[in-house]
């Protein structure tokens, strides 16, 4: 038997820190949190990308009745594909609004969204960077592999 491990690296920066484009990728992330749809969690979560030709694209996460709503890197990673099909998101961004403010720690997205995520980089063959956004800092990561590095990526 043998051992593997996994190491992540995660930078942590303030959004001073930040350059010009990041900044203009997490602002939209953040505004984009008043786009939610949230009657039941009451968890806004807003994501930008950004694209290899410029173009920045925001989502907002989206519930219903039936639990079948959308999370917000989906609804962003969703709409570049439906409106720049072929073009690679090269950077995501996401922040999540709670209780009257943005959450202290960032956020990062759940399974389904890595994986969708993942996909989206694996077929572009460009690591897509990833900056969480919260309250006062900011992690920023090479790939979307870094979030989920045993991903499904035979597809």
């Amino acid at each position: 038997m043998t051992d593997k491990n996994i190491v992540t690296k995660i930078q942590v920066c303030s959004y001073q820190e930040l350059n010009d484009e990041d900044r203009k990728l997490v602002d939209l992330a953040k505004a984009a949190t008043q786009s939610s749809y949230t009657p039941y969690s009451h968890f806004n979560v807003g994501a930008a990308v950004l694209l290899d030709n410029g173009v920045m694209i925001k989502g907002a996460n989206q519930e219903n009745a039936a639990f079948a709503g959308i999370c917000a890197e989906r609804s962003a990673c969703y709409n570049a594909g439906a409106n720049y099909p072929g073009v690679p998101i090269v950077k995501v961004a996401i922040a999540a609004f709670h209780n009257g403010d943005f959450v202290e720690e960032p956020c990062s997205p759940c399974g389904v969204c890595r994986q969708a995520l993942l996909e989206f980089e694996v077929h572009s063959g460009k690591n897509m960077a990833v900056l969480l956004a919260g309250r006062d800092k900011i992690y920023r990561l090479s790939s979307i592999k870094s979030l989920l590095p045993l991903g499904f990526e035979e597809f």
